[in-house]
C-alpha cells in the first residue's frame, strides 16, 4: 500500500467526486480541500446534498474519488488495491453508522462481537478477551458484555458498536449520524463515548452529523456546501476575570488551496452580491463591493 506521510491523519487536496445516474453526471464533491490534526475531534456537517455523506464514504475506504489527493494516516485512498482496501478498512479506519444494530452480529454477545474483528486480525484469545473487557468498561457498558444486541438499548447498542469500531485500534474513527437514531439524552451518552475514545485511546473522529446540539460539542466543525468546504468554526475554553471558564467559538471562512472563498449565503442576500463582486486590497484585510457600487470613502 502506498504510504505518505504530511504530519496530518487525513489530508484532502482538490478532492473531485462525480457519479455518473443513467447518463447524467453527479458532482458531488467540486475540489474540496480538508486537514485534520491527529488526535482531532472534528464534526463535518452540511444539508443534504451537500457532499458530506460522500466524503465520508471516501475517507472510510468505501468509495473511490474521481479525482484529487486524499490521505488518511499516509494511505493513498486512490492507489489502494482492493486488498489494500479491505485491510485499510480493519486496521486504519474504523466506522459506527447511524443504524444503532448495523454494526452488530445479533446472535453473538457485547463482548463477542468487540472480539470479532479482533479474532479476525488474528489476534490470540487471552487478548482479544482482555481488549474487549477494557473497551467495554471505557464506554460504561461492562455490565452488559454479556447480552445480545436485542437484550441491549439504543444506546447501549451504539457504545457497542463504537467499542467494536475501534478494538483494531485504528488511527481514525469515522461516524455516520451516531446520534440520528437516539433521543437526546441517549445521544449525549453516546457522543460522551465517542470524546471519551477521542480523549482516553487518541484516536481521531471524525462524525459527520446534521446534529446543531452535536457539532457544538467538538473543537472544530467544518461545514460543507456544494462539494466544498465553505467555514470552519473553531471552540477554545478561556479563562474569565472572574476566574471561570468559558467556552469561545470563532467561525472562519475556509480559503481553498486555490484562494477561493465561499460567502455565506446571507451575506451574499444582504449586500445583493451576485455575477462579480469588486476587491481592494488594504493593509491588513480585503473589502469587498457589489460590482458598480461605489466607494462611499472616495
Amino acid at each position: 500500500m502506498t504510504s505518505l506521510s504530511d504530519g496530518y491523519d487525513i489530508s484532502c487536496d482538490n478532492l473531485v467526486r462525480i457519479y455518473q445516474t443513467e447518463g447524467v453526471e453527479v458532482v458531488a464533491l467540486q475540489g474540496l480541500d480538508l486537514l485534520v490534526e491527529p488526535g482531532e475531534l472534528l464534526a463535518v456537517v452540511g444539508a443534504s446534498g451537500s457532499g458530506k455523506s460522500t466524503l465520508l464514504n471516501i475517507l472510510s475506504g468505501n468509495d473511490v474519488p474521481t479525482a484529487g489527493r486524499a490521505l488518511v494516516a499516509g494511505h493513498d485512498l486512490l492507489e489502494m488495491s482492493g486488498r489494500d482496501r479491505a485491510a485499510y478498512r480493519r486496521d486504519v479506519a474504523g466506522f459506527v453508522w447511524q443504524q444503532t444494530a448495523r454494526g452488530l452480529m445479533p446472535f453473538l454477545t457485547a463482548a463477542e462481537n468487540v472480539e470479532l474483528p479482533l479474532l479476525i486480525a488474528g489476534t490470540p484469545r487471552s487478548q482479544r478477551s482482555a481488549r474487549a473487557g477494557e473497551l467495554l468498561e471505557l464506554l460504561g457498558i461492562a455490565d452488559c458484555r454479556d447480552r445480545r444486541p436485542g437484550e441491549l438499548s439504543g444506546g447501549q447498542q451504539q457504545r457497542c458498536a463504537v467499542a467494536v469500531a475501534v478494538a483494531n485500534r485504528p488511527r481514525v474513527l469515522f461516524a455516520d449520524e451516531p446520534t440520528g437514531e437516539l433521543d437526546s439524552a441517549t445521544g449525549d451518552e453516546v457522543f460522551a463515548a465517542l470524546r471519551r475514545t477521542n480523549a482516553e485511546l487518541g484516536t481521531t473522529v471524525v462524525i459527520v452529523t446534521h446534529d446543531p446540539d452535536v457539532a457544538g460539542h467538538v473543537d472544530r466543525t467544518v461545514a460543507i456546501r456544494d462539494g466544498r468546504t465553505s467555514s470552519e468554526v473553531r471552540r477554545r475554553t478561556e479563562l474569565t476575570a472572574e476566574g471561570h471558564e468559558r467556552i469561545v467559538a470563532e467561525e472562519y471562512a475556509v480559503l481553498d488551496r486555490a484562494g477561493r472563498v465561499q460567502i455565506p449565503r446571507e451575506f451574499v442576500d444582504q449586500l445583493g452580491l451576485r455575477d462579480r463582486v469588486r476587491l481592494e486590497l488594504e493593509p491588513d484585510h480585503v473589502g469587498m463591493w457589489p460590482s458598480g457600487q461605489e466607494d462611499e470613502r472616495r
